[in-house]
């Protein structure tokens, strides 16, 4: 339990970077864009505090954690681009919010594959 709470805190400020700086990326680029590029910001973010804070994964080879870090958030970043997607066109927009949609989809998108990546980065990433 004390791991997947670390994981939550250090995953929460990869998040914080990863959706926050979504807003100064869509200042150049479309949407879809910015969350993408927003992504890596908190990929390589996570992928540091998750590596020394959470799994102690520092003892161990980095190149093979990183390329199986990269995976697992593959994963994750067709989860956030797919939700923050469908929320900002259709749901929220239905709901009859329409100020900004993309800000709150994105951040849904941002914590829906918090869950699938602890495990992913448990069992696969950092073993």
């Amino acid at each position: 339990m004390k791991r997947f709470v670390a994981y939550i805190l250090a995953g929460g400020a990869a998040a914080t970077l990863n959706w926050s700086s979504r807003f100064l990326f869509s200042i150049w680029f479309s949407y879809a864009v910015s969350i993408v590029l927003a992504f890596f910001v908190g990929l390589s973010s996570g992928f540091i505090l998750m590596r020394w804070l959470v799994f102690d994964g520092a003892g161990k080879p980095a190149v093979p954690q990183a390329g199986m870090y990269v995976l697992v958030n593959a994963f994750a970043l067709i989860q956030t681009l797919a939700v923050s997607l469908i929320l900002a066109k259709w749901v929220i927009p239905a709901v009859g919010y329409s100020a900004n949609p993309e800000g709150p989809a994105h951040l849904v998108g941002v914590v829906v594959p918090a869950v699938t990546s602890y495990f992913g980065h448990k069992y696969l990433t950092f073993k």
